[in-house]
């Protein structure tokens, strides 16, 4: 990959369009970027990171301005990168979302972003050769040229000294997360996560297949009411099974017999009960007819009580329509009385031509009215003076704000400009305080899951007691249950044996000793409901087994992550570094309103000096326009004053002339309603009239006492057609057939075949409950019996296969038989750290003058944490191997960047991408001696070799003499510029 032009537009600092020519800067190979401190270095690294991916490096991405703020309204924010990858030239526009002022009316509006790619010159294979403008299709293609994700471009194109300091201090968990960034082992991450869920998943499996044994032998032992052995069970099993079968047999011939005597007695039963249901029928019928017989002169009254009400119904209509003619008539009478005393309420009264007084006020309403917009001009226009005299007023107090203000711009300004590079600081040191705080809150909470953890195991064990009684209580109530059901089984035998009758069990005609009839008998809905306790109390005692051997699971692995840590030890860390991030973010987050702050406060300084003018102006246009105001509102006065009369004013003159006609205009037209109402009364009570003579009726009052509502007529009607109904049905039950013969005095004798029944009843069901529970318990105990033979068969092999796969799952996340505690990710990993290591030392021995190494660990951490990513340093001078945390400044640069340029070339190989012919290296030289300096050099001169580029950003002195070609960059108020020294 080789940058040939770089063009920036209103970006970060830079408002004009910038240029950047790399094929000029990269003539000799080697260039260096300087400027003053935020002048826009480190913005041109952005620029190229944010062509290519939309995004820039850091917690610089975060904060989302990008635009710059010093752009005009109307300027577009835009990025163009032209380069060369896998021998095709191609050019990138890219344009980020900002916020931009609205072009009508007020406040901003979202400008989305935008990107475009070109070609120039043909288009590889498979690409559209009119190029590219959706985002995702951009980012996919610039991703397979370059061979590399954003991540791993930020680490070997743009090599962050700082971020490769870091990694030479940190832990493995830190290191860990950089190179799974760079060297992309998600799938192997996915692989442990495949064996560690799957290795969940059996175990769950297991215990499902081992709680499954456990209960079904428990239902089987409980079933056979017996204990089982803790060997052969197959023969118990069959030997249960043999008894139960045998207990069929028996119970079943004892049913067959008490079943054919219930039978006969139902028999029985039923006849009886036929001849009492119609014995009853009999005497039903006889009193209902004597019952309709008595009503029947209430009946005749009924009847006319209807035939009135139908021929008072045809005056009932104009009856009704009388009544609402009266109404309206007393309506409008009311309503010529209101209107009256509102015309009074005028100091007037109804009398002469009412409308022709209303037109005569209705036109001297009108002559006023040319007055009545005279007085609302006059309202504005004391308004309006008002309103300038308050801006007098105010432009005044304007006058003596700014030159206060004006005074104190100087301090205020450097005040600013301290508290902005205060900011930067912070926010530089920030990624290193929020790591620390993130990887504490972890442990934190880890800390405060312990107590509760614990206490959950114990109460886990309490409970386990607890439910384990209540499991041998309910069984040892189902035993007692059952054995007083045996013997209450014998006393029901006894109270069915009459004497002489034979024995159904052992065929004797005689009982010397039958069982007592006084034992309290078992309902068996109460043992069956004692089976069901039992069974519930064991799924809950197997249901607290598991639950406490998870809860155990949990606290084990708690106290292997937190180790030696206790609570108050994180928690006081956590807070103190809480703080500390808590004290740079509030300064960090001010960086950037301080800047902005700084930069309009001098735009101010001039803007304020035009505003006081504009003031003094503005004070002396609104005293000219008061005087002139309050002339034409006096002579305005006094024409007003002449044409209000006697009213408070104009207005108020008008709307009582108004209000007159209307009143006057409203009497009329009541006096004509009345009148009309009059008439339609007297046409009604003329119809109404002919009515009641018509239908036979002496006056109206006869025939409205004779109305009577639809739905009393139809309840008289409707009771006289059940009466005749009812006298018809009771005749008709009387002639049937099966009725002949039979008297309402004859008495059937149920009660006595119903006791004989019920009795033979009860001994077929305590026949048939017998049979139910032998049969049912042979059949459980048989589907118990196949059940529990495959639960058995299956459980061997899953255990094995459980034991091999949790020996392999722990092998690969590190844990187990692994005895450097390294996971396939950390193992895979450690292979690529192992390679950078290698890479890295080839220069690094060059730059220290073959002193230092770097020397790979793959050992297991302190207190048996992971390992296999360790890096440590080979000092030849003494020969040890040390920590890399106990290099000087100078030697940490030296490390980081011999380890960047390791880094990429690992990085490269691996993806496959392309050569990475140009080159970034931040910072760091600072720190260097000129001995030291002089083998970097020589470094960076290797790097350049076969046509690579290599740009430097450094503020150091001597590098501008030791490089001819240097790219300046300049920051002003009007924003950043670049100048271009070529060697």
């Amino acid at each position: 990959m080789r940058l040939h032009r770089l063009e920036v537009e209103a970006f970060g600092p830079y408002c004009a369009r910038e240029v950047v020519d790399f094929d000029v800067l990269g003539a000799d190979g080697l260039f260096l970027l300087h400027g003053e401190t935020g002048a826009g270095k480190t913005t041109l690294l952005d620029a190229i990171a944010f062509a290519l991916f939309g995004v820039v490096p850091g917690v610089r991405n975060e904060a989302k301005r990008l635009r710059c703020d010093l752009a005009g309204p109307d300027q577009v924010t835009e990025v163009s990168l032209e380069l060369t990858v896998q021998g095709h030239r191609l050019k990138i526009v890219r344009n980020p979302e900002y916020q931009r002022p609205k072009r009508r009316g007020e406040g901003t509006t979202t400008q989305q972003a935008k990107v475009s790619l070109s070609w120039v010159g043909t288009a590889p294979a498979g690409l559209p050769p009119e190029g590219l403008i959706r985002i995702e299709e951009v980012a996919r293609t610039v991703e397979r040229l370059l061979g590399m994700t954003a991540a791993q471009f930020f680490q070997v194109v743009l090599l962050p000294q700082g971020e490769f300091a870091r990694f030479l201090r940190s832990d493995t968990a830190e290191r860990e997360k950089l190179l799974e960034r760079l060297f992309g082992t998600e799938r192997f991450a996915d692989v442990e996560r495949w064996f560690t869920d799957l290795r969940a998943e059996r175990g769950r499996e297991l215990q499902e297949r081992q709680g499954q044994v456990r209960e079904l032998l428990a239902r089987y032992a409980q079933e056979a009411q017996q204990d089982p052995p803790e060997t052969d069970v197959a023969e118990w099993v069959d030997s249960v099974l043999a008894a139960a079968k045998d207990r069929v047999a028996q119970v079943t011939a004892e049913e067959e017999r008490a079943r054919s005597a219930a039978e006969r007695a139902d028999v029985r039963l039923q006849e009886e009960r036929a001849g009492a249901e119609k014995i009853r029928r009999v005497r039903t019928a006889h009193l209902r007819l004597v019952e309709i017989t008595e009503q029947a002169p209430q009946r005749a009254e009924w009847a006319a009580e209807v035939a009135a009400a139908r021929r008072a119904a045809g005056v009932a209509v104009e009856a009704d329509l009388l009544d609402r003619r009266l109404a309206e008539l007393a309506e409008a009478e009311q309503a010529e009385k209101a209107r009256g005393a509102r015309l009074r309420e005028f100091g007037t009264r109804a009398t002469g031509d009412l409308k022709e007084r209303a037109a005569a006020a209705r036109e001297e309403a009108g002559a006023v009215a040319e007055l009545v917009a005279e007085a609302e001009q006059q309202q504005l226009d004391t308004m309006r003076r008002d309103d300038r005299k308050l801006a007098a007023v105010t432009a005044q107090q304007q006058v003596e704000q700014l030159s206060t203000e004006l005074a104190a711009i100087p301090a205020r300004l450097a005040k600013l400009r301290a508290e902005a590079l205060e900011a930067a600081e912070a926010e530089a040191k920030l990624d290193g305080a929020r790591a620390k705080v993130d990887e504490l809150r972890a442990f934190a909470r880890d800390a405060a899951e312990l107590p509760e953890a614990q206490a959950k195991v114990q109460r886990g064990e309490a409970k386990l007691r607890e439910v384990v009684d209540a499991h041998q209580e309910a069984r040892q109530r189902r035993l007692d249950l059952r054995e007083r059901r045996l013997d209450g089984m014998a006393a029901e035998l006894a109270a069915a044996l009459p004497d002489g009758a034979p024995c159904p069990v052992c065929g004797s005609a005689e009982h010397p000793a039958p069982a007592n009839r006084d034992v309290e008998l078992v309902d068996p809905a109460e043992e069956r409901a004692a089976e069901e306790a039992e069974q519930a109390a064991d799924a809950v005692r197997q249901r607290v087994v598991v639950a406490l051997e998870e809860a155990k699971a949990r606290l084990a692995a708690l106290a292997e992550r937190l180790g030696e840590r206790t609570a108050e030890s994180i928690a006081a860390e956590l807070a103190e570094a809480r703080a500390a991030v808590a004290a740079l973010d509030r300064k960090a987050a001010a960086k950037a309103n301080l800047s902005r702050q700084v930069v309009l406060l001098e735009r101010d300084l001039e803007a304020w000096t035009e505003r006081l003018r504009r003031a003094e102006q503005a004070a002396t246009e609104a005293a000219t326009d008061v005087r002139a105001l309050e002339e034409r509102l006096a002579e305005r006065e006094r024409r007003l004053v002449a044409g209000r009369g006697e009213f408070a004013d104009v207005g108020a003159r008008r709307e009582h002339l108004l209000g007159l006609a209307e009143a006057l205009e409203a009497v009329a037209e009541a006096r004509t309603a009345v009148a009309g109402a009059r008439e339609r009364v007297a046409e009604q009570r003329a119809l109404v009239e002919a009515a009641v003579e018509a239908k036979g009726f002496p006056s109206l009052k006869k025939a409205r006492a004779a109305m009577l509502p639809d739905e009393q007529i139809e309840k008289l009607e409707q009771g006289i057609a059940e009466a005749e109904a009812a006298a018809a049905g009771a005749r008709a039950l009387l002639a049937q057939p099966d009725l002949f013969g039979i008297s309402p005095d004859d008495v059937a004798d149920v009660g006595r075949a119903a006791d004989e029944a019920q009795l033979a009843r009860a001994r077929a069901d305590s026949a048939y409950a017998a049979l139910r529970v032998a049969t049912a318990q042979h059949e459980e105990l048989t589907r118990l019996a196949g059940l529990l033979r495959g639960a058995l068969a299956g459980l061997a092999p899953a255990e094995a296969e459980f034991a091999e796969l949790k020996a392999l799952a722990e092998v690969v996340n590190g844990r187990g038989q692994n005895s450097r505690k390294m996971s396939l990710r950390s193992y895979v990993l450690a292979a690529r750290l192992e390679e950078v290591a290698v890479a890295a030392t080839h220069r690094l021995r060059t730059m220290s003058q073959g002193r230092y190494s770097f020397v790979h660990s793959d050992a297991a951490g302190a207190r048996g944490t992971r390992g296999g990513l360790g890096l440590d340093v080979l000092d030849d001078y003494s020969g040890t191997i040390r920590p890399a945390k106990t290099l000087s400044g100078g030697e940490s640069f030296l490390a980081s960047l011999s380890l960047a340029l390791g880094l990429a070339d690992v990085v490269a190989g691996e993806t496959g991408g392309a050569l990475l012919d140009t080159l970034f290296v931040d910072e760091g030289f600072g720190t260097l001696d000129a001995e030291t300096l002089d083998v970097v050099m020589n470094i960076l001169d290797e790097l350049r070799a076969g046509g690579r580029v290599v740009g430097l950003v450094s503020h150091v002195e001597e590098l501008r003499q030791r490089i001819p070609t240097r790219l300046r960059v300049r920051k002003s108020r009007t924003g950043s510029r670049l100048e271009v020294r070529a060697g």
